[in-house]
């Protein structure tokens, strides 16, 4: 088990990367789209092109980080009922959901659009829209995402097993255990804490200098 923990903490720093660096793509989507858009406001111009690259981030921002996604259980749940159940209960759907379900639909994608990103990369396939971008990068992405989701479900799954026999900490809720708006209030708790204790030694520290 020991072993196998550690194969998940790896898988869940690959995914932690990945989420490193997607969120450079939501950018570079955000910044093209908003420069696509002065262009051809102020100097009458466009181009598929820079239409089809948004797609291709927001594909790959949205696929490859379906892992990361999986890792921060920020996925859409349905816990009007899952919510009611004892925590043993909830392991053990989430056992089932990762084996039965989410690893044959993953093996799935992967055998389906393994081929195709292969067939398209050799044929060359572009876009059939003028100045449009050459397909296979997009494709690229199922197996990519598909693949990391694949992974990182079974991280989840070695530490849901490792749970249930004792030897692993509680795998459920999010990592923080706090909403957004907890967070942001502890933030700004910790902020308002650090200026007073900067306010209270000032004093202290004139009186010092004097």
């Amino acid at each position: 088990m020991q072993a196998l923990l550690k194969f998940s903490r790896a898988i869940d720093w690959l995914n932690a990367q990945v989420g490193k660096v997607i969120i450079w793509f939501i950018f570079a989507a955000t910044f093209i789209s908003a420069l696509n858009a002065i262009v051809r406001k102020v100097f009458n111009y466009s181009s598929n092109g820079f239409l089809e690259v948004q797609w291709y981030l927001f594909a790959w921002a949205f696929l490859v980080a379906a892992g990361y996604t999986l890792l921060h259980r920020e996925h859409v749940r349905i816990d009007v009922l899952n919510s009611r159940l004892s925590k043993k209960a909830q392991v053990w759907i989430d056992i089932i959901g990762f084996t039965f379900f989410l690893t044959p639909l993953c093996l799935l994608v992967l055998y389906l659009t393994g081929p195709m990103v292969v067939e398209k990369y050799t044929s060359g396939e572009m876009s059939g829209n003028p100045g449009g971008l050459i397909r296979w990068p997009v494709w690229l992405a199922l197996p990519i995402g598909f693949g990391l989701l694949l992974l990182q479900g079974w991280s989840e799954l070695i530490k849901r097993i490792a749970f249930l026999r004792g030897q692993g900490p509680d795998p459920m809720g999010r990592l923080t255990d706090q909403t957004a708006e907890e967070e942001l209030a502890a933030a700004l708790k910790r902020e308002a804490e650090a200026a007073a204790n900067a306010t209270s030694q000032a004093p202290v520290a004139a009186a010092q200098a004097r």
